[in-house]
């Protein structure tokens, strides 16, 4: 198993933490990962996606063109890389940041509305991790279990107290997350390459 994946939104919406968690929780269940963030030209409010490879084998290169998930949260991260899932891939979106849907219909499109889940949770904190709880429950590369370590292995003790918000927050993603289109059956499937890796980022 591998899958490439892309997560892309405005700064200050948790993209590259989310992308960091999925990494870290890859690695507490024994898988090798690569992460690589891309900022843009501000931190805050301007764009920033990360690149999460998660494989059974070794990873030869974390440079990607083409991505099998595609997480976009704003509507230029959706311009920008719907056009690059892969055929038979997945595209995921927030609702509120999203204002012309994606129009493939050789893909996989789900519709998650994070934002409106956080504001019921009275924390805007938790948004990242609803959208990774949605991208968990349609691309299960790692489990909640995994979530769960790698957040008592890379936050702070002091932030422990969190958790139980945060992984409440992830089960709610996967309760919300929708389909809004199947993948048209009569494209040809994407075949993934068969080249395995020897480099981990």
């Amino acid at each position: 198993m591998k899958k490439e994946i892309i997560i892309s939104g405005f700064g200050g919406q948790g993209v590259l933490s989310m992308g960091k968690i999925l990494a870290y929780s890859g690695l507490m269940e024994g898988k090798e990962v690569t992460w690589m963030p891309a900022y843009g030209p501000e931190q805050r409010g301007g764009t920033a996606n990360v690149t999460v490879i998660v494989s059974d084998e070794q990873i030869s290169s974390p440079i990607l063109s083409t991505y099998d998930v595609a997480v976009v949260l704003n509507q230029p991260s959706l311009e920008k890389f719907e056009p690059k899932v892969k055929p038979g891939g997945i595209l995921i979106y927030d609702g509120y940041g999203i204002f012309n849907p994606p129009t493939r219909s050789d893909i996989n499109v789900y519709r998650i509305d994070a934002m409106d889940k956080a504001a019921e949770m009275k924390n805007g904190k938790v948004f990242n991790m609803i959208v990774l709880g949605g991208l968990l429950k349609v691309c299960p590369v790692i489990s909640h279990a995994g979530v769960e370590k790698a957040l008592y292995k890379t936050l702070p003790e002091r932030h422990h107290a969190l958790i139980p918000l945060n992984m409440e927050a992830l089960k709610a993603g996967a309760d919300i997350i929708k389909k809004t289109r199947n993948i048209n059956r009569r494209e040809r499937p994407y075949r993934q390459s068969s080249r395995r890796s020897i480099h981990v980022l």
